[in-house]
């Protein structure tokens, strides 16, 4: 049976804590385990803002528009953050530098704060302002869309 979307959401964020994680705690030595993780991360953070922003931030704004507006933007925004400016110069630094070890730490700050604002203001408000089928339905859209960009990706 398929999650709702909100826990398919959170499973997201579980698994890319664990890598950043994973990635932070690494030394300037482990150049190919950061490359592997990196790798690992951007993949799974494209497929997770992909089916936020296809999927459930329009579900959401729909559900209440003008009460939403604000957090879905800046949940948008802190996406761009992350995919337009920490994660590509993360990818171009040397993994073998203590740059590499700044950068992944603020990428990892970064991620960590969104989830848990989405998670501790969006998730609760979503859960009021959309029914359980909806979410259902939603959770089934997005599992639909994860499988197809884990193919092409």
């Amino acid at each position: 049976m398929a999650k709702d979307a909100i826990a398919l959401l959170k499973d997201d964020h579980e698994t890319v804590k664990k890598l950043l994680k994973k990635l932070t705690e690494t030394t300037t030595r482990a150049t190919k385990k950061r490359q592997d993780l990196l790798g690992k991360i951007a993949k799974e953070l494209e497929i997770h803002t992909t089916i936020e922003e296809e999927i459930f931030y329009p579900a959401f704004k729909a559900a209440d528009g003008k009460e939403h507006d604000v957090l879905n933007y800046e949940a948008i925004e802190e996406h761009r953050a992350v995919d337009k400016l920490v994660l590509p110069d993360l990818q171009k630094t040397d993994p073998g530098t203590d740059q590499f070890s700044g950068r992944a730490k603020v990428l990892r700050e970064l991620v960590e704060h969104h989830a848990d604002e989405e998670e501790e203001s969006m998730f609760p408000k979503a859960r009021k302002t959309l029914s359980k089928t909806k979410l259902k339905e939603l959770g089934s859209k997005m599992e639909e869309r994860k499988s197809e960009l884990k193919k092409k990706l």
